[in-house]
């Protein structure tokens, strides 16, 4: 996106003019737990709700100046979850809301919109981010011939002759076309607990973390980092989907509820709002690719931008990627040519939890909350996300402080 000259380390094509150029300026998350767990009394707009609050008071926003509320859902009930949580916010009538689904990508893909919208001219704010309370979620029904219901557990993502695999089987069929054994796949998850266990143990996570208010109290910590997880346990796990397989419950992710979401404006309008720093919205794209190999999306989509704009990802700083399954996260790396050490430095999906439509949000937030850490202007940082029926979204973002001028 753009015309401004970036400085070392930073991307090359610079940037769009700055009443046109996106940046992230907050962010948060809930805690993302278990579904069925913790936040099983709350519903997706009771998670949404507080995040947005909270993101408008870090921000300085005034919620009359929001010009929509843009949110990711994958398994809600229809009825415009965004308008519903916004409402629920404080925000006033006069503020719109859109959800969209993209399935696991449609948190980061409403953020990709947002920043859009941005560069679409106006110099206006959004808040933008998913939400996703499986726990929740409506029961789902086809009618049959008599009008009865016919109960199914997922979504048809495309149309049989192309296969339409359940997760599980699609992460088996990535691990076996790109030779993710077992062995690197229970190393990867059992690294993810690690960092994620030191990460919460450090207090990495609580500064972006909204806590909730539930009937049983409140709740302020993710609640699927494992301690006492080892590479012996993670041995003991039999095969989840395949008979013989490799893709087992201990290295694929779990279901969770959360929601996260982000201020996002121009650039312009940051510097009035007087906001310190932000990621710059660098670059997004969205890949399709075989439905069979669908847990490969993310590596297209991320290879594609990359190549676009004359990038290596060596060039890349921070790396987040949900990791739904080792066996998709690893192949996804490998194609990429990032080292798996770089990506998810606090843990990521395996032990945080995936909660579908929040997921990509929680990926920036991650990010933000990284680059603020390091301080360092003009990191780049990589969001990734791969998605059921064969898609995967990238968005490539840069740390920059705000108040000072664009470093060049």
């Amino acid at each position: 996106m753009g015309s401004e000259t970036a400085g070392p380390g930073a991307v090359t094509t610079g940037l769009l003019p700055a009443d046109r150029q996106p940046v992230i300026i907050a962010a948060r998350r809930t805690p993302v737990c278990r579904s069925n767990g913790a936040l099983k009394d709350l519903r997706a707009h009771q998670l949404l709700a507080p995040v947005l609050k909270q993101l408008l008071e870090a921000s300085g926003v005034s919620p009359e100046d929001v010009a929509d509320v843009v949110i990711g859902n994958a398994v809600g009930g229809g009825g415009n979850v965004a308008r519903l949580a916004l409402l629920e916010a404080g925000l006033p009538v006069g503020v719109p809301g859109l959800t969209v689904d993209r399935q696991c990508g449609s948190g980061l893909d409403a953020i990709v919109l947002a920043a859009r919208l941005v560069a679409a001219g106006g110099n206006l704010v959004y808040l933008a981010g998913g939400v996703e309370s499986i726990s929740t979620a409506p029961l789902r029904a086809h009618r049959n011939g008599d009008g009865g219901p016919d109960f199914f557990s997922r979504a048809q993502f495309v149309p049989l002759s192309f296969g339409d695999p359940d997760m599980g089987v699609a992460a088996e069929n990535v691990a076996a076309r790109f030779a993710v054994g077992r062995d690197r796949q229970d190393a990867f998850a059992l690294a993810s607990h690690q960092r994620a266990v030191a990460a919460v143990r450090a207090g990495r996570f609580d500064g972006e973390i909204t806590p909730l208010e539930t009937p049983a109290g409140t709740v302020s910590k993710d609640d699927g980092p494992r301690p006492g997880l080892n590479a012996a346990v993670l041995k003991r796990f039999p095969p989840a989907f395949v008979e013989g397989g490799t893709v087992t419950a201990g290295n694929s992710c779990f279901d969770a509820d959360a929601a996260s979401a982000v201020v996002i404006t121009s650039l312009q309008r940051a510097r009035e709002l007087e906001a310190e720093d932000g990621l710059l919205v660098v670059a997004t794209d969205t890949a399709g690719v075989d439905p069979e190999l669908l847990g490969i999306g993310a590596a297209m989509a991320g290879g594609r931008l990359l190549a676009t704009l004359g990038l290596t990802s060596a060039r890349v700083g921070i790396v987040e990627f949900n990791e739904a399954f080792a066996a998709q996260a690893l192949a996804c790396l490998d194609h990429l040519g990032i080292e798996p050490g770089r990506a998810n430095a606090d843990g990521g999906a395996l032990a945080l939890g995936h909660a579908y439509g929040a997921s990509g949000a929680v990926l920036v937030a991650r990010l933000l909350a990284q680059a603020r850490a390091s301080g360092e202007e003009g990191q780049l940082a990589l969001a990734l996300i791969s998605i059921a029926g064969g898609m995967g979204t990238a968005a490539l973002l840069r740390y920059e402080k705000i108040t000072g001028g664009i470093s060049r």
